[in-house]
């Protein structure tokens, strides 16, 4: 198949691999990511210099789908068309990619081998035969180091030769004669009859559901007897057989291309990687990348750069500007919807580029180095332990920690999990009690005027509300914690290239995605202010902020503020602070409240979209009250004991 002759390139491989790497250097300048159809899985869109569609699908360990993620693969493999696929491999496990590489071949679609990340399989004293490989794959096979983007040119050259794999795995006579059987009935596919029968066979449900209007209920009627005698003639599962079938002509393949190579010491970043889980050293492991993150994030992202953006860039130049040319219009409501109290311009624009598109910005490049170095990895599974009382896995820590960067940014990172339910639960938490990284700069500065005392209490009281309410929604929600499996990547030392080149992705992602719903928050507020809603609400609610919470009657338009941003709601609390409006106990009060409060709008559409209306509204209708329920507990409590700050 030549390249003229191929309309899409798909990026196929196992997770972690680097494929995000070959598609950035693939790939020109028009890149989109958006939800494969009927899913909320990501799949990134480029085009090459020839205008060929490249598609980043996402990582897979097989293509007999067990998650979200492997039926996303699978199907964009189903879709019809002609195409090449470049499968990335990581030359560290190249059984791993041989059994992914087994099942293309099955398939009979055209594709490449890239071995990658050679520089790390030379350090682990791994090498292979990349000629024999191809001898016996049939399929061009390249050897890269994406991030060095050595050997790429190469594998743009070797599109031209892909080819289907004549690899193939004997099955036994029972297996063989099965398929034979499945192939006669199955129509013409994207993909050979043959995979197909073999998938059907392995139990992919996913794929009959698909099959069911080109085939026709009957014909999988007829299968599906076929794999139920099959499944009489062994005392385990099909699925079992064929992959261990499958996992031995493999092992045979593995040894063929296998050289030795000498192995050196340990490195530098080899240590650290496994002192990042050591149960001892893992913890000031763990201090130290917090510390990081305070100082890049919190004191460069929240302080510096906002401080530039806001006081210079928007209120000596935009805002003035914006408020000048809205002068000429004599149109009051026109002025106050965009330059007003709560306008588009001095309210939605400045909030999101003026706040927190710098703290994103930063919070990008240093989760972007946290990736690179194969750190989250292993923070997941320090945390797993105590993540599993909650009902989620270590693979839970990856969306808490982009949590305090963006709420918003992090319930859309909540599909890494693996289920439905660990979804929701994530979803939860972090719209309870995960401060996003502005407001967490305001609750800092707070409390750094309260006693050491008042800071513990606080961090006790979030802390054991998280694991109570994660405890609890894991006994009342149907399901069973998923299992955890985690590969842990070798430690390395980042490439700034690849780090920018992701934060680039990303930053376009939040104008694209975010900025629009800071827009329709500021709306929104603006239109209940100009109707009297806002007035109402603030009226409604100072009974209970007043008696059963303790604080100041001005705290409650901060709260309603809370629910456009957050951190507007906190910045409104400082101020009363810094004013002496509230004392210690008021100001720490204050602070559970809206750390526990309601996520702000943005978050609230993005829950939407993720989890649907009805949960949404849920999870919003539970976290008010209950914010609400622990403030004036912990108001009640301290005045009981005669707490003074």
């Amino acid at each position: 198949m030549t390249q003229e002759a191929a309309t899409r390139l798909l990026l196929v491989g196992n997770p972690n691999v680097g494929k995000s790497v070959i598609f950035s250097s693939l790939s020109g300048q028009y890149v989109t990511v958006s939800n494969y159809p009927g899913t909320t899985v990501e799949v990134t869109r480029g085009y090459d210099g020839g205008g060929r569609e490249i598609v980043d699908t996402p990582g897979v360990n097989s293509l007999i789908p067990r998650s979200e993620d492997e039926r996303v693969a699978r199907d964009i493999l189903l879709e019809d068309g002609k195409r090449v696929i470049v499968q990335v491999a990581d030359a560290k496990n190249l059984r791993r990619a041989l059994m992914l590489s087994s099942q293309l071949a099955e398939t009979g679609l055209p594709f490449v081998l890239d071995v990658n990340m050679q520089d790390e399989a030379g350090q682990a004293g791994i090498a292979v035969d990349s000629a024999r490989l191809s001898g016996i794959l049939g399929v061009p096979v390249v050897e890269t180091v994406a991030v060095q983007r050595q050997g790429l040119q190469q594998l743009r050259e070797s599109l031209d030769r892909a080819a289907p794999s004549r690899f193939e795995v004997r099955y036994d006579a029972h297996i063989r004669q099965a398929v034979s059987k499945v192939e006669t009935l199955l129509p013409p596919l994207p993909v050979s009859r043959r995979g197909a029968a073999l998938m059907l066979l392995a139990g992919d449900e996913d794929l009959k559901t698909w099959l069911e209007p080109i085939a026709g209920p009957a014909v999988l009627a007829e299968i599906e007897a076929i794999k139920q005698d099959l499944q009489a003639r062994y005392s385990e599962p099909v699925s079992y057989i064929i992959s261990k079938q499958r996992a031995e002509a493999v092992e045979r393949a593995v040894r063929e291309v296998s050289l030795a190579r000498r192995v050196r010491a340990s490195s530098v970043s080899e240590k650290l990687g496994r002192w990042s889980m050591h149960p001892v050293y893992g913890t000031p492991v763990l201090l130290s990348v917090l510390l990081f993150l305070y100082f890049f994030v919190g004191k460069l992202g929240a302080g510096i750069s906002v401080d530039f953006l806001e006081s210079v860039v928007f209120e000596e130049y935009l805002s003035p500007w914006a408020a000048q040319f809205f002068d000429l219009i004599p149109i009051p409501l026109l002025q106050d919807l965009f330059v007003g109290k709560y306008g588009l311009i001095t309210v939605g624009l400045t909030y999101a580029i003026a706040i927190v598109l710098p703290i994103m910005t930063f919070f990008f490049l240093a989760f972007g180095v946290l990736e690179d170095t194969g750190y989250l990895p292993r923070l997941a599974v320090m945390a797993n332990k105590l993540f599993k009382v909650m009902g989620l896995s270590g693979k839970a820590v990856l969306p808490m920690v982009l949590g305090l960067g963006c709420a918003t940014m992090a319930t859309l990172t909540t599909r890494i999990l693996e289920s439905r339910r660990e979804r929701v639960i994530a979803t939860l938490l972090l719209a309870l009690g995960v401060p996003c990284s502005a407001q967490l700069a305001v609750i800092l500065a707070m409390l750094s005027a309260l006693s050491a005392k008042a800071a513990v209490i606080f961090v006790l009281v979030i802390a054991s509300q998280l694991l109570l309410v994660g405890f609890l929604a894991s006994r009342l929600m149907p399901g069973q914690p998923s299992d955890f499996i985690v590969e842990i990547p070798p430690f390395r030392i980042p490439h700034l290239s690849n780090i920018l080149m992701k934060t680039r992705f990303r930053v376009e992602w939040f104008l694209k995605e975010a900025v629009p719903l800071f827009l329709l928050g500021t709306l929104i507020l603006f239109t209940i202010d100009k109707i009297g809603v806002l007035l109402a609400l603030q009226r409604l609610a100072s009974p209970v902020v007043e008696t059963w919470l303790g604080l100041p009657a001005d705290a409650t338009g901060s709260f309603i503020l809370g629910f456009l941003r957050r951190d507007y709601g906190a910045a409104g609390l400082f101020r009363l602070a810094e004013e002496g409006l509230m004392d210690g106990t008021q100001t720490l009060v204050s602070l559970v409240v809206m750390t526990l409060f309601v996520p702000c709008i943005a978050n609230f559409f993005v829950m939407i979209k993720e989890r649907g209306l009805r949960a949404a509204i849920y999870i919003v209708a539970f976290i008010f009250p209950f914010a609400v329920l622990v403030g004036g507990t912990v108001n009640l409590v301290l005045k009981g004991v005669g707490w003074r700050e």
